[in-house]
C-alpha cells in the first residue's frame, strides 16, 4: 500500500510511473489540510492559554499526570509512566511534587502493599476542572462567532476527524496530553 502525503507526488507501483498527487488519489485536498492546520493553530492557542492560567502552580508535565489520573481513575506509578511513555523515576519525582502541592494523594494499594495508588485530591480535581472549563469557555466563544448552520455541520465533521485519529472518548482532549 502506498503512502500519500499532501504536496508530494507518489507513484502507484512499478506499472504506473505517472506521479499522482494526493488530490488525484482521492485523499484530502490541500485546502482541507490547510483548514485543519488553521483550526489546529486556534486549538493550540486555546490549550496554551488554559495551561498558562495554571503555570504558576504546576508544570505542563505535572498537568499531564493530573489529567491522566483524572481521566483514567486511580493509578500506580508504573501505569502513569507507561501511559505517558516516560521512565518511572521521572514520574516518581513529578508525583512527589504534586503530593507536596496537595494536588495528588498517594496511598498504599490494599491489594498489594508494594504498590502505591495515585489519586487526585479535591484540590487536584478542581485544578483539572478549571483547565477544562477554561478550554470549553474559549471554544464556546469561538463557536458563538460562527453561523448556527455552520456549527451544526461542524459536529459530524469533527467527530469523524477524531474517530479517524482514534480519539473517540468523551474527554478526548485529555487523552492527547498523555502522549510523550
Amino acid at each position: 500500500m502506498r503512502e500519500v502525503r499532501p504536496g508530494r507526488e507518489v507513484h502507484d507501483g512499478p506499472r504506473d510511473t505517472r506521479p499522482v498527487t494526493i488530490e488525484e488519489s482521492g485523499g484530502p485536498t490541500a485546502d482541507q489540510v490547510d483548514a485543519v492546520m488553521l483550526a489546529a493553530r486556534v486549538l493550540v492557542g486555546v490549550t496554551a492559554s488554559s495551561v498558562a492560567a495554571v503555570e504558576d502552580r504546576i508544570t505542563l508535565p505535572q498537568l499531564r499526570v493530573l489529567v491522566m489520573i483524572s481521566s483514567r481513575g486511580p493509578l500506580n506509578l508504573a501505569a502513569v509512566a507507561a501511559g505517558l511513555g516516560v521512565h518511572p523515576s521521572n514520574i516518581s519525582r513529578a508525583c512527589e511534587r504534586l503530593v507536596a502541592a496537595g494536588l495528588l494523594d498517594r496511598t498504599d494499594n490494599p491489594a498489594d502493599r508494594r504498590n502505591l495508588v495515585l489519586e487526585l485530591t479535591a484540590e487536584g480535581r478542581t485544578l483539572v476542572a478549571q483547565v477544562d472549563r477554561q478550554r470549553r469557555d474559549a471554544i464556546a466563544r469561538i463557536l458563538d462567532g460562527m453561523p448556527r448552520q455552520r456549527r451544526a455541520s461542524l459536529v459530524p465533521a469533527l467527530r469523524a476527524f477524531a474517530d479517524a485519529a482514534g480519539e473517540t472518548a468523551p474527554d478526548a482532549w485529555q487523552l492527547g496530553w498523555t502522549t510523550a
